[in-house]
């Protein structure tokens, strides 16, 4: 996601705080958040699929994803 749409989010934040928004603001708000949501999820799969632990013994295992 790019800075441009996550302004676009806190922009319709603070309107809906202060003026409200129309319908067509509130489907576009929805529909940005809903993409902030999947590109937080997505990094943060991406960052667990390279994360290891370090066993007291010192071998490092692989973060295993529970099904």
């Amino acid at each position: 996601m790019n800075q441009q749409k996550i302004d676009r989010i806190n922009e319709l934040s603070r309107k809906s705080k202060t003026k409200g928004l129309t319908d067509e603001e509130k489907a576009e708000q929805t529909q940005l958040r809903n993409e902030y949501r999947q590109s937080v999820l997505g990094n943060l799969a991406v960052q667990l699929d390279n994360t290891y632990i370090m066993t007291p013994d010192g071998e490092k295992k692989k973060l295993e994803q529970k099904k």
